[in-house]
């Protein structure tokens, strides 16, 4: 069963086609992620599946609601984080509960019980009166999905929501995603972490506007790359990078932290090729050549640039 339909979803910003002719579907109780560089249109898609922005063409089920012609529905099944943190700094944290709890018509022993939860989850029993602005970057991040899902809705979607979190946050925020779809919540985010996308069971990526792939990672890893992908280490990387890409048996290369990923235009080229570019004719030191499975960001670059090379010609 299907939380989200999505259909041909469009929407024009005056001459500006922010998203194109957008369909997806997203299974009840998956964690569907939602990939793209700055300004491929991800944020524009959910705030129309949101009920914020009105398309211009095409729709979209959202618990069953249309989001053209029923978005006040829309709203009653949903949860919404957005990466600025939606939560009030000069509020407590109870009086941010309270507000949240309020918005969505939380009284009583139900409020009480929602409460408690909150709280729980974002490790603040006992913390209720701490200014919300004074909380640590995770805890806050915990506080504001809380409050998101403060109402239990069957949909939340979270857009960026662990930007500029350190690692250990980001990772426990994780956990407690995969409790809400254990649960049966329908979890949709976006993220620029490709790490975070491994946690998804299915995936899409973005750019300009159009949705270029769909898959789960290991899928989008198999499917998108046929060619040899070498892994290279050397003592002057960038030097490197620059001599391999002047190579016609050389694809797309990038730089991974202290390595060079290379794809081949020619996978009968190997270890052998690369040490005598790089070293017998540019006295580069190698360390190392290994064959290796992609990793998602060498598929978000490889269909990105191929992309890009597609709509320049």
């Amino acid at each position: 069963m299907n939380a989200i339909e999505v259909k041909n979803l469009t929407k024009i910003f005056g001459d500006f086609k922010a998203v194109n002719e957008v369909s997806f579907n997203v299974v009840q109780g998956e964690i569907f992620g939602f990939l793209g560089a700055n300004g491929a249109g991800k944020s524009t898609t959910i705030r129309m599946l949101i009920g914020i922005l009105e398309p211009t063409s095409g729709d979209a089920l959202v618990g069953g609601y249309s989001i053209m012609n029923q978005s006040d529905k829309v709203k009653t099944q949903i949860g919404y984080m957005s990466q600025k943190f939606s939560l009030y700094n000069d509020l407590t944290v109870e009086e941010n509960i309270r507000f949240f709890a309020g918005v969505y018509g939380l009284t009583g022993s139900k409020y009480a019980e929602r409460k408690k939860w909150v709280l729980k989850v974002a490790n603040l029993e006992g913390k209720e009166k701490l200014l919300t602005g004074s909380l640590p970057g995770g805890i806050k991040q915990r506080l504001a999905l809380g409050t998101a899902v403060i109402h239990e809705p069957k949909i939340v979607f979270l857009d960026e929501p662990t930007s500029g979190v350190d690692p250990v946050s980001r990772r426990n925020f994780w956990d407690l995603i995969n409790e809400l779809s254990a649960g049966g919540t329908t979890v949709l985010v976006t993220t620029h972490y490709l790490d975070e996308a491994e946690f998804c069971s299915d995936i899409i990526l973005m750019n300009a506007g159009r949705l270029i792939a769909q898959g789960n990672a290991q899928e989008l890893k198999t499917n998108y790359i046929k060619n040899t992908i070498l892994e290279i280490e050397s003592d002057r990387v960038v030097d490197s990078m620059e001599i391999l890409e002047k190579e016609s048996w050389v694809g797309e290369t990038s730089i991974f932290g202290n390595y060079i990923h290379t794809i081949l235009n020619d996978n009968s080229k190997g270890e052998k090729d690369v040490r005598e570019i790089l070293t017998n004719k540019n006295s580069i030191a190698v360390y190392r050549v290994d064959k290796i499975v992609p990793t998602l960001e060498d598929v978000f670059i490889h269909l990105l640039e191929k992309d890009n090379k597609q709509n320049v010609s």
